[in-house]
């Protein structure tokens, strides 16, 4: 037996050992000093650790970190400190050795940002992960202290993707779910849109594999034709750059199956009508470093010259980078086939950083910096007072940090002239908590270009703004409604918490007050019952409304027992309301009864009868048969089913990972569903009647609801229909894409 094992195991050696050699040349190649001892003896260290261990593929675990760290060096542009962390990041989670046994053998920078990375690993991808918004609170508050813990633990997510088809199909809805809401973001941030994109796209073809797909097909049919686009609308521009005598290469960039994806949901479009698939680069070598702008500006109006520019699609990052460090021009040029393509304007060095962001121009020195770390030293300060003031609720933490991470930036100007750069979509308000706390607090208004506005207006870049403020105002409970940056919301909740505590305070003593003075005796049955005379969920909130003077204790109960039964209240409150009859018995009687225990780790069929009698459809976003969906399992043990792509299903994924049931439909066009078609097109006579005809006689469809509105020639509207699965939905829409004059048939969600 021994000898048949012989041949593998030097074979897996031998695999291991030629990949150790992959990265090692890989990593001499780049322009990082060359520590390979380091290197060779972390690679070692770790390979004798993981000894034996198999990953789910069946490849041994030491695959794991050389691929992470392959991707850390090739990709993110890291080095040495970093290739080591990455290939023994593992070790401590996974093994007997300590944090400490890593500082003795490599020193306390690599081991502080192993331990970084031990702490939010806590079972990614284990039953014990059920809320990973605590894991990715984690992470923020180790990143804070060494950024490359999440450069690493990117590279990490992005190999997991790469090989997460020998995962559960459960594990696979959870970790793809959580890529796209934490991960992807974060990536974008940091600047790094080529892994971004990656993880869109991997996140994407695990949660809409046949969309995917039919994507990925009309692309390799349609790509001969962009090519020639591309030929054509390039060769003028190379003409006139080979007589500026500048060095440069033009890259055609093709948008991502998922961004493509998320467009033809966003605007209801399909493919076909997707018209910035094709982008052009223009990447070139600056003639010197102090002629790098002013090279970037004579390609623009050279190229300007050559086809009409769109008045207002110049994008200057150049002059004001992105907070991620982004910089480049883009223009977008009317091309001779009478269609819009935009062209992006880089230099090497800002080519660079789009593509490895910080990490293409971070110093590791002691007491090294650079101010290209500006940016990044500010997003990481918001993210520390953020941090300062923890929320109760994980979820609420990962949502405020998200606000951050999406983000696109507008540059506005305080009354002196300073400039501010704020979120897109920032208001007025978020302005003032982006000076001090204090201002946001007493804001009344403000004035936008010396024009008086709400707290809740939008601002524009190029605003100048002064706010407004008043010793007695307070902050308002709606002010979260409209306060967008991670900032502004933190603070408003820390101060309407810190409010509510003390209103807390005031009706526990006000209550206590009151029952002795009526000498009612204080138990948890009085406060219970008046909970449910004034309505309150929770004892908290009906002592927050007595220390607001929301109710005023004894006035108050008369006035709600009027109408529910008459008496005496304090008798009520003593012994009970009318009919209430043993409290115990009646939450005997109304708890759910023990339901069959569903299994997580199977795919669960979802059948015709299990949607009639057992199975919940989320009214968030009203999934059909043929959707992709997912289960998720509540606190009362229902089954829901969500579609993949709900906003809602991508919060569960993130933060409830081990109640993700994979599903899959087994249904015979016996129960119906509503769905919503919107169509859009040239009005005519006899549309409506046309339309009709298709759904109802051609099709046999029932119609619920018809709204159709007209305005100078061009008609819209919704159909609401009952449809049995997803094919009846595409046989509708192809048949309505058919009559004459509608230009647009698609399904909305309402």
């Amino acid at each position: 037996m021994d000898n048949n094992m012989l041949p593998q195991t030097i074979s897996e050696d031998e695999m291991i050992n030629q990949e150790f050699q992959k990265l090692l040349d890989n990593y001499l190649s780049t322009k990082h000093r060359k520590r390979i001892e380091i290197i060779t003896k972390a690679f070692n260290f770790a390979n004798q650790a993981h000894k034996g261990i198999k990953r789910r593929s069946g490849e041994p675990y030491i695959m794991h970190p050389l691929a992470v760290a392959q991707i850390v060096c090739s990709e993110i542009g890291l080095g040495s400190t970093s290739i080591c962390a990455a290939l023994l990041h593992d070790v401590v989670e996974d093994t007997d050795y300590t944090v400490e046994d890593i500082e003795n053998i490599f020193g306390p920078k690599i081991a502080m940002i192993v331990d970084g990375l031990t702490k939010i690993s806590g079972g990614i991808f284990g039953d014990r992960a059920s809320a990973q918004a605590e894991n990715f609170k984690k992470l923020l508050l180790t990143m804070s202290s060494d950024i490359r813990v999440i450069l690493i633990k990117i590279a990490d997510r992005l190999h997991n993707m790469r090989t997460l088809g020998a995962m559960l199909p459960s594990k696979q809805y959870k970790i793809a779910g959580e890529t796209l809401y934490i991960y992807a973001p974060l990536a974008n941030r940091l600047g790094l849109y080529k892994i971004k994109t990656e993880l869109e796209n991997l996140s994407f073809k695990y949660e809409h594999p046949e969309e995917y797909e039919e994507i990925e097909e009309k692309l390799i049919a349609s790509a001969e034709e962009r090519d020639r686009v591309f030929q054509e609308f390039t060769a003028p521009i190379r003409v006139q750059l080979d007589k500026l005598g500048i060095r440069y290469h033009i890259v055609a960039r093709v948008k991502s199956i998922y961004s493509i994806w998320n467009k033809m949901q966003t605007k209801h479009l399909p493919f076909e009508e997707i018209y910035d698939i094709l982008a052009v680069r223009i990447i070139f070598e600056p003639r010197n470093q102090e002629e790098e702008l002013n090279d970037a500006f004579d390609i623009y109006v050279l190229i300007s010259k050559i086809y009409k520019p769109h008045p207002d699609r110049l994008r200057d990052w150049v002059s004001h980078p992105k907070a991620n460090g982004y910089q480049a021009l883009h223009v977008t040029l009317m091309a001779n086939n009478g269609q819009w393509i935009e062209v992006q304007i880089r230099s090497e060095r800002m080519n660079d950083i789009a593509e490895q962001g910080f990490a293409a121009h971070w110093k590791y020195k002691d007491g090294g910096g650079s101010e290209d770390e500006g940016e990044l030293e500010k997003w990481l300060k918001t993210i520390k007072e953020i941090l300062d003031d923890p929320q109760p609720d994980a979820i609420d933490f990962l949502d405020t940090i998200k606000l951050n991470l999406f983000a696109s930036e507008i540059f506005v100007f305080t009354p002196k002239g300073e400039l501010k750069t704020l979120p897109q979509n920032a208001t007025a308000l978020d302005f003032a908590f982006s000076l001090h706390t204090d201002i946001g607090s007493h804001c009344i208004g403000a004035k936008v270009n010396h024009k008086l506005v709400p707290l809740s207006h939008k601002l524009q870049s190029g605003d100048q703004v002064e706010v407004l403020t008043s010793k007695s105002q307070r902050v308002q409970p709606q002010w979260e409604l409209f306060a967008t940056t991670a900032r502004a919301r933190a603070k408003i909740a820390a101060i309407l918490r810190k409010e509510r505590k003390s209103n807390q305070k005031d009706g526990e003593k006000c209550l206590s007050d009151f029952l002795t003075t009526e000498e009612i005796r204080p138990d948890s049955n009085v406060t219970c019952k008046l909970c449910k005379l004034h309505n309150f969920k929770t004892e908290e909130d009906l002592l927050v409304a007595i220390g607001n003077k929301t109710i005023i204790l004894g006035e108050s109960e008369l006035n709600a027992l009027k109408d529910k039964q008459p008496g005496n209240w304090k008798k009520i409150l003593s012994f009970g309301l009318a009919g209430g009859g043993n409290t115990k018995e009646k939450e005997k009687e109304e708890s759910p009864q023990e339901k069959e225990k569903i299994n997580t780790k199977k795919i669960l069929k979802i059948t015709d009868k299990e949607l009639q009698q057992g199975y919940v459809m989320a009214d968030c976003c009203h999934p059909i048969p043929g959707d992709d969906v997912l289960g998720y399992l509540d606190d009362d043990g229902e089954v829901v089913i969500h579609k993949r792509k709900c906003p809602v299903a991508a919060k569960l994924k993130s933060s409830f990972g081990n109640r993700i049931i994979a599903t899959e439909w087994d249904t015979h066009k016996v129960l119906s569903f509503l769905v919503y078609i919107y169509i859009k097109g040239i009005d005519r006579m006899g549309l409506i009647n046309e339309v009709t005809q298709v759904i109802s006689r051609q099709l046999g469809v029932n119609i619920r609801k018809l709204n159709i509105e007209t305005d100078e020639g061009i008609f819209e509207g919704k159909i609401q229909l009952w449809v049995h699965d997803v094919e009846d939905v595409k046989t509708i829409v192809e048949n309505l894409r058919k009559i004459e004059h509608i230009k647009t048939a698609n399904r909305v969600e309402s």
